[in-house]
């Protein structure tokens, strides 16, 4: 589809009698008319039994989506064109609070005083107690959490371009994809950090002190979210730029979403990392592994979902998601999610070398002839095929296991685990000590190569 940009209503009533089958939303090229994949079996999922039977889509929310394309983060990218780093000085600043060693040209920089009044201090609407309900039940289940994110979260973005092909112009998860795997595995637990459920988990293997409460100020989480807005920040910039090179070879026709220049194509893809987008992500890491983690047994409550998506709604807020953008219950949140799913572009092919690397670590690892590499990259790939769709797995041309639904086993293990932990306290902190150790075991590339976790 060409590129489309309608500046006022006037033009935009112009192109759709000229062109009916294009409509006042579909501005960027990115943007396909909300019934042009309405056969995709992630939509008929949430449609069939997630959405209220009455749904449909809201123009509003329509218009809300579209215009998010074009809106970055204001405070960062100011701060960004003028040249100005912002993670360390201001977790440095907040913690220490001694402006005697700020800088004068962020000690003076209103952007800058905005995000330190920002992170200096929890919003007004944020419940501790709430969050840390949400992040129990998001850490309780270690494998299972490792496995949505990657094959869930992750690969089903890989359907979508929009999300694509930042990640494939930085290199980002396809040239370093189990560093990549690995730094966003580590955001996830920084964000869902808690302070120890039992006395017998309250000395950790390396020592640190046991956080006090989630996502506290100065907290990892806290840091995380600071370092990666930053990074987000520079990856826009550096796009928008024509700085982001690593797509050239990889996949076709790169060149079409692209100006001249080699400079981000804003009229076809909107921002790089824009408002939408990063909602969409937001959803990814809490909506779909909430949601995954019931379809595989788990017993997430009412209140456990409310505190997941209440535990990201900070997280997203401090990465700048407007919190005005962001819905506010879950259905609302499948109703969002549906909405975006239904405009969206797809291509799979410019997902493949994303899924690829993704799908290939198990064998990098172990080795090219490991029988058990070859079993957990079956594995994987019958998550995505199991709880995203055969579609989107055929399209980024992942395996097709005769055994593949034998994922479902864990259905009635976790429930029936989930149930007994409820109703007996030796068993709940039996649980969570294997919990403990088995997340300690899953985060063996983070005690080798990150700090926090050594």
């Amino acid at each position: 589809m060409d590129s489309i940009n309608i500046t006022d209503k006037q033009t935009a009533d112009t192109l759709s009698h000229q062109q009916p089958s294009i409509k006042p939303y579909q501005r960027h090229g990115r943007t396909t008319a909300i019934d042009d994949h309405s056969d995709l079996q992630v939509l008929k999922r949430i449609r069939r039994y997630l959405l209220p039977k009455d749904f449909v889509i809201s123009q509003d929310l329509l218009n809300e989506i579209v215009t998010g394309y074009d809106i970055g983060d204001s405070l960062a990218d100011a701060l960004a064109a003028d040249g100005l780093r912002f993670a360390k000085p201001l977790q440095q600043f907040i913690i220490s609070d001694n402006s005697n060693n700020l800088d004068a040209d962020l000690a003076n920089n209103p952007a800058f005083n905005a995000l330190t009044e920002q992170f200096s201090r929890h919003p007004d609407w944020f419940d501790p107690k709430l969050a840390q309900i949400g992040a129990v039940a998001y850490r309780r289940y270690p494998l299972m959490l490792i496995w949505l994110l990657r094959n869930v979260a992750l690969m089903a973005g890989y359907s979508i371009p929009a999300l694509s092909l930042p990640l494939i112009q930085t290199g980002a998860l396809m040239h370093d994809a189990l560093p990549r795997l690995m730094r966003t595995y580590a955001y996830i637990l920084a964000v869902s950090e808690h302070p120890p459920l039992h006395k017998s988990n309250t000395s950790a293997r390396n020592h640190r002190q046991p956080i006090e409460q989630v996502l506290a100020i100065g907290s990892e989480g806290w840091r995380q979210s600071i370092k990666v807005r930053q990074i987000h920040t520079l990856v826009r910039q550096n796009l928008l730029k024509g700085k982001g090179h690593a797509a050239k070879g990889v996949i076709p026709n790169a060149d079409q979403h692209h100006n001249p220049d080699g400079s981000w194509n804003t009229a076809y893809w909107g921002l790089p990392i824009n408002q939408t987008d990063m909602i969409a992500t937001h959803l990814q890491f809490s909506l779909l592994i909430m949601r995954g983690l019931r379809l595989l047994g788990a017993r997430i409550s009412t209140v456990e979902a409310e505190g997941i998506l209440h535990l990201w709604n900070l997280a997203s807020y401090w990465m700048g998601v407007d919190l005005d953008r962001l819905p506010k219950d879950e259905t609302a949140c499948w109703e969002w999610l549906y909405t975006y799913l239904s405009i969206q572009q797809l291509d799979f092919k410019m997902g493949q070398p994303l899924a690829k690397a993704l799908h290939d670590l198990p064998r990098q690892l172990m080795g090219e002839d490991n029988r058990r590499g070859r079993f957990v990259e079956m594995v994987n790939a019958s998550v995505t095929r199991t709880l995203v769709g055969d579609d989107i797995g055929d399209g980024l041309d992942l395996p097709k296991s005769k055994i593949r639904f034998g994922v479902l086993s864990s259905v009635p293990i976790l429930f029936t685990l989930d149930t007994a932990r409820q109703h007996n306290q030796t068993i709940a902190e039996k649980l969570e000590a294997f919990r403990a150790k088995r997340q300690d075991n899953m985060n063996w590339w983070l005690k080798k190569n990150d700090e926090y976790y050594k």
